[in-house]
């Protein structure tokens, strides 16, 4: 008998999220063929999906791999013609995830898709950006503040292409992975995202933001250590990502931005006494 044919595949990866992950399961749609990779929790997370979930697949790891690395675990578990990377801090709208495929059967073209993210007030969350130039690194370090999005990270109310779209809900049809590969995982957390949509418009597929399909994002909701990893894994991927793609004479340029960016937060850090600029920005300078 022919086995049935899957649409759409989500995959979760988790990292003590248990709460946040019974929402996010509790909103999906039960014609998507489900995959959680849970990375290590020691919160019942795992326990939690095989009492209340019996029908989402769960791949149990000993330890925290990681975002890309719990991806592409799940990516190889899944049937779906199209794959959507979910977070567990999430809450999905109408279906979202068979909007997104239906949108990308009528765009073959289209390697990567991101929708329209919100915070949990309901005011929209920047989920598609541009990639890191020396300018754009420029604006990320010391603008952005002022520049409330807009340059670096917006989100938009048509359909749109875009240089990459948040790893939160990033939609891919699976006919890519044999051209581009999977996600890289050198790369822990933060930054995969934009790397591995650097490669799929590099092979020649399109990266597109998808306003209709609507997804609550609540953000950091595995971050150990509140807004501190976020900032040392951007500096950590930014100089990866470098290294990767970027021309030779190019990194040192950002290699000093990026000092300038940590000393300058460790002087305001002093000035203030804030403990959080002066360990995240020590750290940081240790990671330049």
């Amino acid at each position: 008998m022919e086995a049935k044919k899957v649409k759409v595949s989500v995959i979760i990866p988790s990292w003590n999220t248990r709460q946040l992950l019974r929402q996010c399961l509790k909103s999906l749609d039960s014609k998507i063929e489900i995959i959680v990779v849970d990375n290590g929790s020691t919160d019942g997370s795992p326990q939690m999906v095989e009492k209340e979930f019996s029908e989402v697949i769960l791949i149990k790891n000993k330890k925290n791999l990681g975002f890309g690395a719990a991806n592409n675990q799940g990516t190889r578990k899944a049937k779906g013609d199209y794959l959507l990377l979910l977070n567990s801090d999430t809450i999905v709208r109408d279906s979202a995830p068979l909007m997104m495929a239906e949108f990308m059967e009528r765009h073959p073209e289209v390697g990567a898709l991101g929708c329209k993210l919100f915070n949990p007030d309901g005011t929209v969350q920047f989920s598609a950006g541009r990639f890191p130039n020396l300018l754009v690194a420029l604006v990320m370090l010391f603008l952005e503040h002022w520049f409330k999005g807009g340059f670096v990270l917006q989100s938009y109310d048509e359909v749109r292409a875009v240089d990459w779209v948040m790893g939160a809900a990033l939609m891919f049809p699976r006919s890519i992975i044999a051209k581009v590969g999977l996600m890289d995982e050198g790369i822990f957390m933060y930054m995969d995202e934009v790397e591995w949509c650097y490669r799929i418009k590099k092979a020649g597929w399109q990266v597109m933001f998808y306003p209709d399909p609507q997804i609550i994002h609540f953000g950091g909701g595995s971050s150990s250590s509140g807004r501190k990893e976020p900032i040392l894994s951007i500096y950590r991927g930014l100089i990866y990502f470098y290294k990767k793609h970027y021309p030779g004479y190019q990194l040192p340029i950002l290699r000093m931005m990026l000092k300038l960016k940590a000393a300058g937060a460790l002087i305001v850090g002093g000035l203030t006494n804030n403990r959080y600029l002066k360990q995240t920005y020590a750290e940081a300078l240790k990671n330049i």
